[in-house]
């Protein structure tokens, strides 16, 4: 068993209209604190960073200063509302990068690979899409820059109510990208290593998926929780509860999947910074989410801490 951290390392509260258009950064300055909550654990993380975070100076010495430390990765992180060639008509609509034209998406993917070579001095091969906005159209653009690794794919996540993608039935084991569908192996050199979620019952796949797929889906999920019947985990220490985390983490390991894969934004780790941690309080019981988190799989389940580059390696072999 293997613990990635991806983080989404953006600018401050990226859900919110007015700083998506008034980019602050104070949250990437302050990762040096975070990167120091990782490295008492051991973990490695991959930073994926976007184009205003690459661009941005003072951002570009704090991610450089923690590659030279040799324990994390920088990749790739695509906001297509954010990445040239876009318009400000694409700041306020906050698209899905599965809603831009082909060739669109490849000329953002080459401008936001170009500003994180020039910002870090490496080539970044790890890559997840913002909003969780993937499309098989989008792999063999990635494999034609070089990139080895996809953490886009969410098992069970649906948003084609909002004109996003689906994962609904996405495996948890990693798998080598097809051309034309995102949840099937094919035969592309990108691996994809979906994001660790399941729910908190084992059912039936077709049970799973119907869960997946509901209508309203947001009411019915949500009445489903409160009546303590059925609810998604996540290793997402804004969403999930440590015991579920844990649970997870656990469960993972019982079926034998190879990775447990977290997640979260830069932003939460800072107050302010997210919807999620307003207050200082806040901010120190999701930190403490961590590191119990980092405790357990590390500790007392035996998961080895990689980047996501260094997984793949182990996993497939250089």
């Amino acid at each position: 068993m293997h613990l990635l951290v991806g983080i989404d390392t953006e600018g401050d509260n990226q859900w919110d209209p007015a700083s998506r258009a008034n980019q602050r950064f104070e949250n990437i300055y302050a990762l040096p604190r975070l990167h120091a909550l990782f490295a008492r654990h051991g973990v490695r993380p991959t930073y994926v960073i976007t184009h205003p975070v690459a661009t941005d100076g003072r951002s570009a010495d704090v991610l450089r200063g923690l590659l030279a430390a040799g324990d994390c990765e920088v990749g790739a992180h695509h906001h297509a509302w954010e990445t040239p060639p876009c318009t400000a008509d694409d700041v306020k609509r906050h698209p899905y990068a599965c809603m831009l034209p082909r060739t669109q998406f490849e000329e953002q993917l080459e401008t936001l690979t170009a500003s994180i070579e020039a910002a870090v001095g490496c080539t970044p091969v790890s890559y997840r899409s913002g909003r969780f906005g993937f499309s098989a159209a989008h792999v063999a653009g990635l494999e034609r820059l070089g990139y080895l690794i996809d953490s886009s794919v969410a098992p069970l996540f649906n948003e084609r109510h909002k004109g996003g993608p689906e994962f609904v039935e996405a495996r948890l084991k990693p798998y080598f990208l097809a051309y034309d569908s995102a949840v099937t192996p094919g035969s592309s050199n990108v691996l994809e290593v979906p994001v660790s979620a399941a729910l908190n019952r084992r059912l039936p796949r077709t049970l799973q998926y119907a869960y997946a797929r509901v209508p309203r889906p947001y009411a019915t999920k949500r009445a489903l929780r409160a009546l303590g019947l059925l609810r998604l985990r996540w290793l997402r220490p804004s969403y999930s509860s440590l015991e579920d985390m844990c649970t997870l983490a656990r469960d993972l390991t019982r079926w034998q999947e190879p990775v447990l894969n977290l997640l979260f934004h830069s932003s939460e780790a800072i107050v302010g910074g997210s919807p999620y941690n307003r207050t200082q309080e806040e901010l120190d019981a999701f930190c403490e989410r961590l590191e119990r988190f980092f405790e357990y799989a590390v500790g007392e389940l035996g998961a080895r801490p990689l980047t996501f580059r260094e997984f793949r390696d182990q996993y497939c072999g250089p």
